[in-house]
Parts: C-alpha cells; sequence; structure tokens
C-alpha cells in the first residue's frame, strides 16, 4: 500500500469534516472487506482513509410502530440475520443476508458498506478502470471477455454488473436510504441511489464524496409475500450468474401488486416493469412465472459472451415467483433462495 492518513472521528459531524470534496482523496471504511482489497490492489490510492466503526447512532436495528424498520450503515450483515424483529417481519431478507456471504464475512461486512461497495468487474479490479478502453478507444469489455457482464443498461460506456446481492430485495421492499452530508440530510429510494456513469469521473452511486450513508428505512412488509432467487454456478457461497428478487401483495389468489427486481445483470439493480405487468391481476403458477420470466428479459441485450444469462435471469424470475407463493421449485445446486412474507 502506499502512505495514507488514518482517522477515526466518533460522529457523523465529525466524519463529514474529514471527508475530500474530490473523489479518490479520501475513502470510508467500515467492515473493509472490499476497501482493503481495493487499496491493496492499488485500484483505490486513498490519501485520507476515514474509519466510521466508532461513530456513534449507526449501528442499531430499531422497529418502527407500524412494522417497519430502521437499520444503522454499520449495522454487520450477521447482526440482521440475527436480529429477531427482521427475521420475523421480513424472513425473505434474513436468508438472502445469510446467502450473502460466509460466516466470517457476514461477520464484519456492514449493509452500508454492501450498498456501496464497488463493482467485481475484473477490468476495474485489475486497475483497467470503471469504464476501460483500449488504447483507440474501444470498450476493453466489448471487444474482450465478457461472459458475466451486463445484459441490460448496457449501451455504453458501463458493462459491469451491481455487485450486491441484497440491493434487489431491499428495492423490492421500497427500502429508502437516508444519507448526510455538509448541507443535512436527504432521503432518496434505494433504487435512485445506483447510476449508470457515463464517465470515469463519476462513480455508480448516488453519493458526493462527503456524504456517508447512514441509514437504510424499510417500510411495513406486513401482507407482502418476498423471496429471492440466484443462480450461481456453485452452492458454496459465489457470485450469482443472475438473481430475482419479488415482493408480491395479494388479492386473494390475484397479485394485486408486484415489484419484480434483477441483480447481476445490469450496472444499477433492474426493476422489471415488464415482468411486473405479466402478472397483474393473475394468480401464480408455472405458466405465468414462465411468461414474467419471458418479459422480463424481453428488453435484454446481451454482449459476444454472456448471452447464457438471458436464459438464467428469466429462469431466476420464474422461480422467485414460486418460491413467493410457497410453490416447490427445482432444488438446484445452483440456487440459494429465500422465501416468506
Amino acid at each position: 500500500m502506499i502512505q495514507f492518513e488514518y482517522l477515526s472521528p466518533s460522529s457523523v459531524k465529525q466524519a463529514l469534516g474529514l471527508l475530500s470534496p474530490n473523489w479518490g482523496d479520501t475513502e470510508v471504511l467500515a467492515g473493509g472487506t472490499d476497501l482493503l482489497g481495493l487499496m491493496k490492489d492499488f485500484v483505490l490510492t486513498p490519501k485520507r482513509v476515514v474509519n466510521i466503526k466508532h461513530v456513534s447512532g449507526l449501528e442499531a436495528i430499531r422497529s418502527e410502530g407500524d412494522g417497519g424498520a430502521r437499520i444503522g450503515a454499520l449495522v454487520t450483515l450477521d447482526r440482521i440475520v440475527e436480529a429477531a424483529h427482521i427475521r420475523q417481519n421480513y424472513p425473505a431478507l434474513a436468508q438472502t443476508v445469510a446467502d450473502a456471504a460466509s460466516t466470517q464475512i457476514r461477520n464484519m461486512a456492514t449493509i452500508g458498506g454492501n450498498l456501496c461497495q464497488r463493482p467485481r468487474c475484473w477490468y476495474f479490479r485489475n486497475g483497467m478502470g470503471l469504464l476501460p478502453k483500449t488504447p483507440d478507444g474501444k470498450s476493453m469489455v466489448v471487444e474482450g471477455d465478457n461472459r458475466y457482464h451486463a445484459i441490460f443498461g448496457n449501451e455504453g460506456p458501463a458493462y459491469f454488473v451491481s455487485p450486491s446481492t441484497i440491493v434487489p430485495l431491499l428495492i423490492a421492499y421500497g427500502a429508502r436510504l437516508r444519507i448526510a452530508g455538509a448541507d443535512g440530510e436527504r432521503e432518496l429510494a434505494l433504487e435512485k441511489f445506483f447510476r449508470i456513469p457515463g464517465s470515469d469521473a463519476e462513480r455508480e452511486h448516488d453519493l458526493k464524496p462527503n456524504e456517508l450513508v447512514t441509514e437504510i428505512l424499510l417500510p411495513s412488509a406486513k401482507g407482502v409475500r418476498a423471496a429471492n432467487y440466484e443462480v450461481r454456478q456453485k452452492a458454496s457461497f459465489d457470485w450469482p450468474l443472475a438473481t430475482a428478487a419479488v415482493a408480491l401483495r395479494m388479492n386473494g389468489s390475484a397479485v394485486e401488486s408486484a415489484r419484480i427486481v434483477m441483480g447481476a445483470v445490469a450496472p444499477v439493480p433492474w426493476v422489471s416493469q415488464e415482468a411486473a405487468q405479466a402478472i397483474a391481476n393473475k394468480t401464480i403458477n408455472e405458466q405465468t412465472a414462465s411468461a414474467a420470466g419471458a418479459a422480463a428479459v424481453s428488453k435484454a441485450r446481451s454482449l459476444s459472451h454472456n448471452n447464457y444469462k438471458v436464459k438464467l435471469a428469466a429462469v431466476a424470475v420464474k422461480r422467485a415467483l414460486l418460491v413467493a407463493v410457497g410453490q416447490t421449485v427445482p432444488d438446484l445446486s445452483t440456487a440459494q433462495r429465500g422465501g416468506g412474507a
């Protein structure tokens, strides 16, 4: 590593005062499960690291009177898995977080860090930039090995996929984020937090260099049937090839409203209005779930080596829907699922 300044503030106000208004000058350290690797590989070379582990007020899980929840940004993934309020009211979330990483990582990684983690694109992780280009200005991803890259939102110049396996379900639940900055706090829908950068000067989050994510706000999930389904190459921890999260409100056996969000398929978590429309006012069964999966990928645009992801994404949507309504799906070694209210 190169030399850097290391500071540990004890309040959000102190932390904000230590952050630079320019990307690259400072980085925030929480669990460190992503940042430290990036620094060791010289992908990130900050002049200052601001350790927020001792910042008070960011480590609690609070239940709301309406059944909702507030999760501080410093809450570890393992604490979310074990939290009684989460397990009771958001069982699909507890299962999804449990599947998101190994036990050792879950004990270190924070939910705020998970939301803010950088892409796992091998071009980026090997120091070639977020939007890697050849010397003649062509995309290295389009011209090269793009097996694990985007099939949506890939008109250019970004082709990486959003890395969090937890975020799609949080978005399906309707989660919101609270962000603190020098000008005060702001709040936005979680799906709006992710964006597709147009240049290397931008990042993939709606977060200024001198802002902090402080809290995740979950609305009540009463009456919601939710599930998450991942397709992986192996059953033990692995990055998914495609994932789908669904949250349904039912009117009897028919779908009253649906939120369907795909992961590992685009530079941002991909909300599929097409899939939601395909099951509106319908009963979920093999036929309607298959139709929703087909609708979800109807506008997919594969690259030269990742057309297989189109089928996997459709299957993930289909099976997430079936799991959400309590139906049995094939017990494949490549699948990791979470279901419940």
